[in-house]
């Protein structure tokens, strides 16, 4: 079994200043990663879909680096609608992400273990939605030819599909028509992941299925009306595992960052009457 787990939307802030005034970024996410070492089985690699830092000052890439060390070479990092490419690039130049051609969209593919995992790079400069472009798009059908025997999961920062929470969905692919038109022509494409939303979400895309993972810091507010208001919620951290298998294909879990209750055995009361 190949296990990756991901994370996204950070928003790392320069040491000692929260994020949105309230939200201690750097600590949450620190606390994430711990989980993500103590997991067992060790996994395979941790998919970051964006939004690393929160205002892609220096100093947050700083704290991203000394933050996410621990994770080593297993860490896939791509950009967000918050970061730089270029900054995304220098800081994690250990990573795959380090070996993109500078001044061109932040994109590769690399294999764990069986399974082929795509990074792309949806991230518009000033703007908070995303594009891909035709270039990429072109790369990427390229890519997935040469791979067609490969179970392959495509990861990048913007959902190409509309979540039904209306400011989001304002700010999300632009070119998802073109994503799934690519798509739909390589059907070992078993799950394509994002992040963007703050919430955890999974809707059908392309003939394969879009999942949106949650983040261990603020998650945006759950508002399926027609004119939400722009707030967020502390909820429980999280993040998700994509776990792959020869006789299953692609199953995602969430996973929660702090420890609850349990776990406790599944047993019958003999003195309680069988349903």
């Amino acid at each position: 079994m190949i296990l990756i787990a991901q994370i996204t939307d950070l928003h790392l802030r320069p040491r000692g200043l929260p994020a949105l005034r309230v939200v201690e970024t750097n600590m949450l996410v620190s606390r994430v990663v711990d989980r993500l070492l103590a997991f067992r089985p060790v996994l395979d690699a941790v998919l970051l879909t964006g939004d690393i830092t929160d205002q892609a000052d220096a100093r947050e890439y700083a704290t991203a680096a000394e933050v996410l060390a621990p994770l080593g070479d297993r860490l896939l990092p791509m950009p967000g609608n918050h970061d730089i490419p270029g900054m995304v690039r220098s800081t994690f130049a250990h990573t795959p992400a380090g070996q993109t051609t500078e001044g061109e969209k932040l994109c590769y593919g690399v294999d764990v273990g069986l399974v082929r995992v795509i990074a792309l790079d949806s991230s518009v400069p000033e703007e908070p939605w995303g594009a891909l472009g035709k270039d990429q798009l072109a790369w990427l059908d390229a890519e997935l030819t040469a791979h067609a025997d490969r179970p392959t999961l495509i990861a990048l920062h913007h959902p190409p599909v509309a979540v039904g929470m209306a400011a989001m969905d304002t700010m999300g692919l632009k070119d998802a028509d073109g994503l799934a038109e690519v798509v739909r022509r390589h059907p070992q494409v078993g799950r394509i992941t994002c992040g963007h939303i703050h919430r955890g979400i999974s809707a059908a895309f392309a003939g394969t299925l879009v999942t949106v993972c949650p983040t261990p810091v603020h998650a945006t507010s759950l508002n399926l009306g027609p004119t939400p208001p722009a707030t967020f919620h502390l909820e429980p951290s999280a993040f998700l595992i994509h776990c792959w298998s020869e006789t299953v294909g692609f199953a995602t879990h969430t996973v929660y960052v702090e420890p609850f209750p349990g776990p406790f055995p599944y047993w019958g009361d003999p003195s309680l009457p069988r349903l």
